[in-house]
């Protein structure tokens, strides 16, 4: 293009409005850098200001499509040099050894083997060549196997091979895959979710276990859905019912507890999160036993719809809780070493979780700020144990009752008619909620 006309500032200015909107293709690079340079001294661009020098960048941007930045190398070369010279691409290159004919060859033997490994696939054809007397393998007999990988990413292997590679997983980095070591301290604790059924596109409610390994105290509650919107307020309240300063939190991989929302809240409150190991199944197997045990032996299999949540937690909260905590025994292993080493868990201590914390040496430095031994007495001896499970069994009579569907308790435990017999306070709730 001629613009030998254009001499001014002025003129630029009004070229870029006509031509906004048009794009222009230059030709060879050398034809490109003679005209920059024209222009660069037709306009004594190193002379002008810091506005108008922008002015005439722009014009040239406009005209070659350069970016800003490849315009600032050539100009600064023009500057250094005096002239813009294009930098020669004869860099020497190696002599090709293998053809298409043997990238198709490779094409062939992966087909039909199902793609082995490097030194697999290169003994095939050492195999071929020297066994069976094909002469077209006699190349590929010396290939390395990090070049046999160089040829499986050319472009005449991608385009006519038909093998994919699985979406490898990403790796979250949220909690550390260990098995938590307590060394006989309260405060870590075991997480699961239990489902409580689907009834066709129905979702049940999701009921959160919580368990701490030493003491075995469990704290149940009840979400509407496993989200963070109803996740993160919920274990909020059931780590204000546990009496003792929280540690550690284990779960296992799934997204309910690893994300980064339930992260930020633990790394808040200041506690460890860790999550199972792959191929050991029984890093979490203390809460999965709890959830046979506890969850499913009173709320059993049946669909409860998730608008029920609610008053499932408040159940949980102000009756179970305490019966599980205060009522409720539990088996503690001890652990026996035969002659050989071998070690054996005997399951012959049954004690409630709350005298197993009160069993431990200075139990009271456990203990949340504010909460102390006398306070934890008066609930958990303001009852027997039948005369909380009757209050107990009673309210979770009513709340069955409450649901609008038909559900029923679990038959194997169903409660005889002459069970209330037992004389119980009037007293229909028991408060088990700590502050910090």
């Amino acid at each position: 293009m001629n613009d030998s006309h254009v001499v001014s500032i002025t003129q630029l200015k009004e070229f870029g409005k006509i031509t906004e909107d048009f794009k222009f293709k230059g030709g060879s690079r050398k034809g490109k850098y003679q005209w920059i340079e024209e222009v660069l001294g037709r306009f004594k661009y190193f002379g002008l200001r810091k506005k108008d020098k922008s002015i005439v960048k722009g014009y040239l941007m406009q005209m070659t499509r350069y970016s800003h930045s490849q315009l600032t190398r050539l100009i600064g070369k023009k500057k250094k040099c005096g002239k813009i010279i294009a930098d020669s691409t004869a860099h020497h290159k190696f002599h090709t050894i293998y053809t298409p004919r043997d990238i198709g060859l490779l094409i062939k033997t992966d087909e039909l083997h199902e793609r082995l490994s490097g030194p697999a696939t290169k003994k095939i054809f050492e195999r071929e060549y020297k066994v069976f007397g094909k002469k077209e393998y006699v190349k590929l007999t010396c290939i390395s196997s990090s070049h046999l990988y160089n040829l499986r990413g050319t472009r005449q292997y991608r385009s006519r091979s038909t093998f994919f590679t699985k979406t490898k997983p990403a790796k979250v980095t949220i909690g550390e895959r260990c098995k938590p070591q307590p060394y006989g301290k309260p405060g870590y604790l075991r997480v699961d979710t239990v489902h409580q059924g689907d009834l066709g596109r129905n979702k049940g409610v999701y009921h959160i276990n919580m368990v701490d390994e030493i003491t075995q105290w469990e704290i149940v509650g009840a979400a509407e859905k496993i989200s963070e919107a109803y996740l993160v307020p919920l274990l909020l309240e059931l780590l204000k019912q546990y009496p003792f300063v929280i540690i550690g939190f284990h779960s296992d991989n799934g997204s309910e507890f690893i994300n980064k929302i339930v992260a930020k809240l633990l790394n808040k409150l200041l506690i460890k999160q860790t999550k199972s190991r792959a191929r050991h199944c029984n890093d979490n197997g203390l809460v999965e036993t709890k959830n046979g045990a506890v969850i499913r032996k009173h709320m059993g299999y049946a669909h409860i719809p998730q608008r029920y949540a609610s008053p499932i937690n408040k159940f949980y909260r102000n009756h179970l809780n305490v019966y599980l905590n205060y009522h409720r025994p539990c088996g503690f292993p001890t652990v026996i070493t035969d002659k050989k080493g071998k070690q054996k868990k005997v399951y012959n201590i049954y004690q409630i979780p709350y005298l197993q914390l009160k069993s431990l040496e200075h139990a009271e430095q456990y203990l949340k700020k504010g909460i102390t031994f006398e306070m934890l007495d008066r609930i958990a001896y303001a009852r027997s144990d039948n005369e909380c499970a009757a209050l107990m069994q009673r309210a979770k009579v009513e709340l069955f009752k409450s649901f609008n569907h038909k559900l029923q308790l679990p038959t194997t435990y169903a409660i005889p008619t002459n069970y209330y017999a037992i004389r119980v306070p009037a007293s229909d709730s028991i408060s088990s909620s700590y502050d910090d």
